[in-house]
C-alpha cells in the first residue's frame, strides 16, 4: 500500500517567520468620497502551523510609526494622539485564538487586535497561496488576508465634522495583508 502524496497544506506544518521584504500590510479608508491607501513598512510575525491547520496560530506586530500614505504631513498627523499616538503606542498587535477551515484553501482566523492600547476581536479572512522552494534553499509559504475594522473601536478618533452630519474620514478601515513567510529550521 503506497503513501498518499503530500499536498501543499501538508507541507505547511512548522514555524514560519514573516518576511517583511516580500510582504505588505496595507489599509484603505474613505476621505470625503474617495479612498486613501496607506501601508506600514515595518512589521514582524510568526505563524505556527499544526498537522491540522485549524490548530495553527499567528502572532504579529506592526510598527505604527512606519505608517506611509505617500504624504509626509498626513503621516505625521497619523502618528499624533489624534490617530495612532505613536509616542505612547508605537506598535499594534494581532494574536490568533481560533483558526477555522472554510473551503478551497480559505480560512477564518479569529483573534485579538490591539491598536492604541485597545484590544478587540477581529476575524481575518485568509487564503493560503501555496508553498515553494526559493533559490537559496529556503521554503516559503504565501498567504493573503483581509478584514474590516471600525477605527473608533480602537480609540482612533481623529476626524472633522462636515455639513449634513457627515465626517471627513470614514470609520471603516479595510486591512489587507500579503504575506510571504520563511520556514524556520
Amino acid at each position: 500500500m503506497s503513501t498518499p502524496p503530500l499536498t501543499e497544506t501538508d507541507q505547511l506544518t512548522g514555524v514560519w517567520q514573516i518576511d517583511p521584504a516580500h510582504s505588505e500590510v496595507s489599509f484603505t479608508v474613505r476621505h470625503l468620497m474617495a479612498r486613501v491607501r496607506g501601508s506600514f513598512s515595518s512589521f514582524s510575525g510568526t505563524i505556527s502551523v499544526g498537522d491540522d491547520p485549524t490548530r495553527s496560530s499567528v502572532r504579529a506586530e506592526i510598527d505604527t510609526t512606519s505608517v506611509d500614505t505617500r504624504n509626509a504631513e498626513r503621516d505625521k498627523h497619523l502618528r499624533s494622539a489624534d490617530y495612532f499616538d505613536t509616542d505612547t503606542h508605537p506598535a499594534a498587535h494581532f494574536e490568533s485564538a481560533t483558526v477555522r477551515e472554510q473551503e478551497d484553501g480559505r480560512y477564518s482566523v479569529e483573534g485579538f487586535m490591539t491598536v492604541k492600547g485597545e484590544t478587540r476581536p477581529v476575524t481575518l479572512h485568509l487564503v493560503f497561496l501555496g508553498v515553494a522552494e526559493d533559490p537559496w534553499g529556503g521554503t516559503r509559504a504565501g498567504f493573503r488576508a483581509s478584514t474590516r475594522i471600525s477605527r473608533s473601536d480602537f480609540g482612533v478618533m481623529g476626524n472633522v465634522p462636515l455639513p449634513g452630519g457627515r465626517a471627513l474620514i470614514g470609520d471603516s478601515v479595510d486591512i489587507e495583508l500579503e504575506i510571504e513567510a520563511v520556514r524556520q529550521q
